[in-house]
């Protein structure tokens, strides 16, 4: 089976449609490149599936890896025969693989292999045939070396057999079965671990079948486990599982058979049963490490394609009481102009003086919206600020500070504002956070912003993985101003990468703004390949040529070009006149290479040449009478911000420290088993609070009927 057979199985895309796509791989294309200017070759294949097609193909290259390991590890051995070569070349299941390797595999120092150390590998051939009636005759045979009884010489021969079956692959098979159909997962308190393990109180005991538990349930228990509060298990019918190994291996009642019973009991809860509970705990945290990072990833590209504000002139306030309010004023670039720190609540209380502070500031830097952080005295902050009168329209914004710190003592920070200590680049952060969170939120690593769920607990090369590609899609989706994006959002586009980046923004440093996208090609490094890759995502805002300020690929550029001369006019009028566009007829426009997809997006593109894809920022306030906790009442009614999205709901805030959780029962009034089917990060929603424990803090919140 080739590559593109096996890829299709699993992901129900046709051959012709992955096997391109590998094509495009193979030869450095990019997720982002592939799915926007590649359509004719993938058959319109969107970048979740390019994805998914990369990720089973790299999975595929790794499994080719280990099977190169096993067959030399065999062949060293002189075991290799040529059907179990080919067993292995045919295998492209890594469970059934590892079966096959099994029995070859270098071992510890079992019980068999001493058992066989002592010569009693033909004792036990003879039992495994359970011809045999007088077992303790043949057993006196072997009685000697460091054999010193028949019993012991039984003993070794059942410890040989018991492997025999645990390494059969149709035993193992079996097991799994039963692992599959009818396995409970449970967790158990540690004993004496009562008060410091009360978090996991929900698990103490605990039980469910294992194919209907959800993965944030088994990331908890796994978590109160590693933290040595819980012990955990997966477990079949046992019953049952001897049960079925019987009917397979024992046949007769010799006193050989019962011999061999004895040795598949054994081998069941000794090696067999350990053996597979150990690969089903791997695979279900596998597939709930899955389950929560594409929650987590697609959390992150809603928080990422957040509506900006865009350039204005923004008072960014990291909000505090004893070390005061930071304030930084930024121009509609994001440059640091001013700084300084006022203390309007407790225990300074200085309103007033702060007041006419806030006012100064704004009337002295043209400031034309407020953001403030949603930390600490935000909702305080808030109030305070709402109630100053300005001498022109200050729009007020709240902006979550998640990650605002671990920007701040970053490397990146420092090297931004070498000048200045943390609280003032962490209020930088909130004031450009507003002005575009993709361009800010790509300077912190993405486990720290804050959004999903055990993100600590799942697989953290793979949970990277994905959101370094979610960070990836969305820049690209977005396109980039080469003139004015940090190394950091550069890094981040299509065939780019850190050096390339930081060689864009040196270029620019040393020469001036780009004129045209034809002047990359002057950078260091810049190959014709990589400008294919990363061209089409940069803008140019003032080039002399229209189309470098829009999403149309330099390779495309003839086309329009073509069409403006068949209308007689340029592209510029061409780009700015709608009844010019509707008298194109694409179909003239076709060629071998150059689909209708590809023309659809350029006529597109022409429409709206360099939209920006976000939608428009909002206003949005909280409910003034709710300050703490303890305000709140069952049945009350409250606008909120969701700021997280989990599996099993969603979590609103309401302008407290504590953020309430909508239940995924609680989401709409139809079942719904996504809670993004009808939420997003950052939505603007009204909640009904169900229930208020004061004492663990928690708020119950619903969204039905509102």
């Amino acid at each position: 089976m080739t590559f593109p057979d096996i890829i299709t199985k699993q992901l129900s895309i046709s051959e012709k449609q992955i096997s391109k796509t590998l094509l495009l791989l193979d030869e450095g294309a990019t997720i982002p490149f592939i799915s926007r200017y590649r359509k004719e070759v993938t058959g319109g294949l969107d970048e979740i599936a390019i994805g998914q097609i990369k990720d089973v193909y790299e999975k595929l290259q790794e499994l080719v890896k280990r099977k190169e390991t096993i067959l030399k590890t065999i062949e060293e051995q002189e075991k290799l025969t040529p059907a179990l070569r080919k067993c292995i070349d045919d295998c492209w299941d890594s469970a059934e693989l590892e079966d096959l390797y099994l029995p070859y595999k270098p071992k510890r120092q079992t019980k068999a292999e001493i058992a066989r150390k002592k010569g009693l590998e033909p004792l036990a051939k003879i039992l495994m045939i359970q011809q045999e009636r007088d077992v303790e005759s043949q057993a006196i045979r072997f009685v000697k070396g460091e054999v010193q009884s028949p019993e012991e010489a039984l003993q070794g021969a059942r410890d040989i057999i018991a492997e025999w079956i645990s390494e059969d692959s149709s035993a193992r098979n079996i097991i799994r079965n039963f692992f599959n159909r009818e396995a409970v997962i449970s967790s158990r308190l540690v004993k004496g671990k009562e008060k410091e393990g009360d978090k996991y109180r929900d698990y103490f005991e605990f039980s469910e079948p294992l194919k209907r538990c959800s993965s944030h349930r088994i990331l908890a228990m796994r978590r109160g486990e590693s933290e040595g509060f819980l012990r955990v298990g997966i477990d079949p019918d046992d019953a049952h599982c001897v049960e079925a190994l019987t009917k397979k291996y024992i046949n007769g009642c010799t006193s050989s058979s019962k011999q061999v019973e004895e040795a598949l009991k054994d081998s069941y809860k000794r090696l067999l049963k350990p053996s597979i509970e150990t690969e089903f705990a791997a695979l279900s945290k596998e597939k709930a490490d899955v389950e929560a990072i594409k929650v987590f990833s697609e959390n992150l590209r809603q928080l990422l394609l957040a509506p900006p504000l865009g350039q204005k002139r923004v008072l960014g306030i990291d909000p505090g009481y004893r070390t005061g309010c930071k304030l930084v004023c930024l121009d509609a670039q994001g440059n640091l102009l001013h700084n300084e720190t006022i203390y309007p609540h407790p225990p300074q209380h200085e309103r007033s003086k702060a007041g006419m502070k806030i006012t100064a500031l704004v009337n002295a830097y043209n400031i034309e919206a407020i953001a403030i952080g949603n930390g600490t005295a935000s909702r305080e902050t808030e109030d305070f600020i709402t109630n100053l009168r300005y001498d022109r329209k200050v729009q007020v914004f709240v902006v979550s500070e998640n990650g605002a710190s671990v920007y701040s003592a970053s490397k990146t920070a420092r090297d931004e504002f070498p000048n200045y200590d943390v609280t003032v680049r962490g209020s930088v952060s909130i004031g450009r956070r507003l002005m575009d969170p993709l361009a800010e939120l790509v300077k912190i690593d993405p486990k720290s912003i804050g959004v999903g769920q055990y993100q600590h607990d799942v697989d953290q090369n793979k949970l990277k993985k994905s959101l370094d590609q979610t960070v990836e899609n969305c820049v690209n989706m977005v396109g980039v101003n080469v003139n004015t994006a940090s190394k950091h959002l550069l890094t981040y586009v299509s065939g780019l990468g850190p050096t390339l980046a930081e060689n864009i923004v040196k270029y620019r440093t040393e020469n001036g703004a780009f004129n045209s996208r034809k002047d990359l090609m002057k950078i260091p490094r810049m190959g014709e390949k990589t400008f294919e890759q990363c061209a089409g995502f940069l803008r140019i805002p003032e080039a002399e040529n229209p189309l470098d300020n829009s999403a149309v690929h330099p390779e495309s550029y003839h086309i329009v070009e073509k069409m403006s001369k068949d209308l007689a006019c340029s592209v510029s009028d061409l780009m700015t006149d709608k009844a010019l566009k509707k008298q194109l007829s694409l179909e003239k426009y076709l060629t071998d290479k150059i689909g209708m997809p590809t023309l659809k997006d350029i006529l597109e593109e022409l429409d709206k040449p360099g939209r920006d894809p976000r939608q428009i920022i909002k206003v949005f306030e909280f409910d003034k009478s709710i300050k703490t906790i303890q305000d709140l009442r069952e049945g009350m009614e409250l606008p909120g911000i969701i700021n997280n999205i989990t599996n099993f709901g969603c979590f609103v805030d309401i302008g407290i420290k504590e953020n309430g959780l909508v239940h995924i029962s609680e989401l709409a009034d139809r079942f719904i088993s996504d809670p993004t089917e009808v939420v997003s990060v950052h939505q603007h929603v009204k909640v009904r609070v169900l229930s208020v424990d004061l004492e663990r803090k928690r708020i119950q919140l619903s969204m039905k009927n509102l």
